[in-house]
């Protein structure tokens, strides 16, 4: 078995980290998505209890993010150089859409007038669906091993991202997000009706995220080998995607009976073990097909202060966002 390494050790915070980060952020993103979608005779109901389920914690989430990149350029600097040179317009764009998104949730319900707070509003959905597509997209970018560690031609930083696997990859990201959203949002609710309405939604983002994961399995085939093999040919692979399965079916049958609570369990398990088992597959590869956990690391001291560093500033943090969220989300039991 293989030794815990530093350069191990912080890249597995890294890959913790954007697992909350999809799990909390991920389905803010998608309750936007919701709201952007929303129709019919209940939708103004809809929104409030959408606006109610993020209003408080909305930005407290982003601190996932945060500490994937500040470990990805402290710990993997060589990885993070290449990352943002050949793929720095989606992470550009990505960094605005979290802005704008941001700035208009806050803006739009401090705004005067009918026409303001509709236009706040638009920006504020438009990027809830475009963010989380292209988050994906350099995902997807980077397991298909398209960033160069030194792209020399201009079409190199609009081709690595803009080919059919990446842009399959962030549409699965956005269904994904979508579908965590609307189960989470049965449980914001006590009007059945409301509770039912989210119900239908999880539904038909569980089978389009279902229908999209097929896809990128396919054609990671041929665009993301390493990734295709690393889920087909390891011994670890086929129990991942059983688990992956049982979680996704256990999933819908909770929301079939309306098992509200236990679908929540059942798709967040599902989301996670999506990640894992792409972060293992390309194991021990960090931007493939160059740079490796052990090749891009930081030297071993600078690991070991980064290491101590994460451990203090998790006795604040942790805490900090237990508080948080027993204040705002806690509710009756039912």
């Amino acid at each position: 078995m293989s030794a815990i390494t530093p350069e191990r050790a912080v890249a597995t915070v890294m890959i913790l980290a954007l697992t909350a980060y999809a799990l909390f952020g991920g389905a803010d993103f998608g309750a936007g998505v919701w709201m952007l979608l929303d129709r019919g005779p209940r939708a103004e109901s809809r929104r409030r209890v959408i606006e109610h389920a993020i209003g408080p914690i909305w930005e407290a989430n982003h601190v996932w993010l945060i500490i994937v990149v500040v470990l990805l350029f402290t710990a993997f600097p060589a990885a993070f150089v290449a990352i943002m040179i050949t793929l720095h317009i989606p992470v550009s764009l990505m960094l605005a859409g979290i802005v704008l998104r941001g700035s208009a949730f806050v803006f739009g319900a401090h705004a005067r007038g009918a026409r303001a707070r509709r236009r706040w509003r638009v920006a504020f959905e438009v990027s809830s669906a475009a963010t989380p597509i292209l988050l994906g997209t350099i995902v997807g970018a980077i397991a298909a091993g398209r960033v160069e560690t030194r792209p020399d031609r201009p079409l190199d930083l609009l081709w690595s991202w803009l080919s059919p696997f990446p842009i399959v990859v962030g549409l699965l990201t956005l269904a994904l997000f979508s579908y965590l959203a609307a189960v989470y949002l049965t449980l914001e609710s006590d009007d059945r009706a409301v509770r039912d309405d989210f119900r239908l939604r999880a539904l038909a983002g569980a089978v389009a995220s279902g229908v999209l994961a097929y896809a990128v399995y396919l054609l990671a085939r041929s665009e993301a080998p390493l990734v295709f093999e690393g889920l087909g040919a390891s011994r670890w692979g086929l129990p991942v995607r059983i688990a992956t399965g049982v979680c996704a079916t256990a999933a819908l049958a909770a929301l079939r009976l309306r098992r509200y609570r236990a679908a929540r369990v059942a798709a967040t398990a599902q989301i996670a073990l999506i990640l894992w088992g792409c972060a293992l597959a390309q194991r021990p590869y960090l931007v493939p097909p160059d740079l490796t956990i052990q090749n891009a690391a930081a030297p071993a001291a600078v690991l070991r202060l980064l290491l101590g560093a994460l451990a203090a500033g998790s006795i604040i943090l942790f805490p900090s966002l237990f508080y948080l969220f027993r204040i705002f989300k806690r509710r009756p039991a039912g």
